[in-house]
């Protein structure tokens, strides 16, 4: 079990800062959407006049648009993030504000007409819609329901689906494309597409799986490697006897349009 161990030790070493996914490589593979999100962000981005990223995490997808608009702002909650974000967004000269995810955003009615977010953990559609000129477009990559459940009950049990968002004009993390659609077209949003499908992934190993825990932190609420222990262990075993762990993320994207 030595190696269970220094696996185990691994995992939990690496830092979870930014949304840089790139420690995955060769240890985890993820299929991707068919519809390309960083190709529609540089897309929109090269229409746009001013842009705003919701929940930036570092800027990393952000800072990928060949062509940024004269006005770029990000948004982000988690403090870590805030000063990578400022470094990966410098060369647009971006304004990085820190925000929880589910306050109003800092900025005044009609200041952009780009708005994005890949994988928010809230959507304050409301906000949104406040935030966009009339004609603005919400352009977003999400997290839909049932994402990677495959090793939420493998560590915690069959779970069922939760149930979201008590408040009329926000969705979270987890939600489905359809009551994304729902909540905003109830905040005067009108959908223009919508596209779902779910994404292969693979785990080829522990360490693997504990960082992915501890950087996505909604597939286990309060995972810690100490409290899972023994479910690791045996999962460890699963790998070592089978191949890869096989789960499968949900995703949809969502664009909606201002009147």
């Amino acid at each position: 079990m030595s190696t269970f161990r220094d696996l185990l030790a691994e995992g939990e070493a690496v830092p979870t800062e930014g949304w840089d996914f790139s420690w995955f490589t060769g240890r985890a593979t993820e299929q991707r959407p068919s519809w390309g999100y960083a190709r529609l962000l540089a897309d929109r981005a090269a229409r746009s006049e001013a842009l705003l990223d919701v929940q930036t995490g570092g800027g990393e997808v952000l800072a990928t648009v060949p062509l940024a608009p004269p006005v770029v702002a990000a948004t982000e909650s988690w403090a870590p993030n805030l000063e990578i974000a400022r470094r990966n967004l410098e060369p647009f000269g971006a304004t990085v504000v820190r925000a929880e995810d589910t306050a109003d955003l800092p900025f005044p009615d009609g200041r952009f007409d780009l708005v994005v977010s890949r994988h928010p953990v809230v959507t304050r559609w409301d906000e949104v819609r406040r935030v966009l000129r009339p004609g603005g477009t919400y352009l977003s990559q999400q997290v839909g329901a049932g994402s990677v459940r495959e090793l939420t009950d493998y560590l915690m049990g069959p779970r069922p689906l939760a149930t979201h968002t008590p408040e009329p004009f926000t969705t979270t993390a987890g939600s489905s494309g359809v009551e994304a659609t729902a909540r905003a077209e109830a905040a005067g949003l009108e959908v223009v597409d919508l596209r779902q499908e779910a994404l292969r992934m693979e785990f080829h190993d522990i360490a693997a799986v504990v960082h992915f825990l501890r950087k996505v932190i909604w597939i286990v609420p309060g995972f810690s490697v100490d409290a899972y222990r023994e479910r690791l262990a045996e999962l460890y075993g699963f790998m070592e006897r089978h191949g890869p762990f096989v789960a499968y993320s949900q995703r949809y994207l969502i664009e909606a349009r201002k009147g």
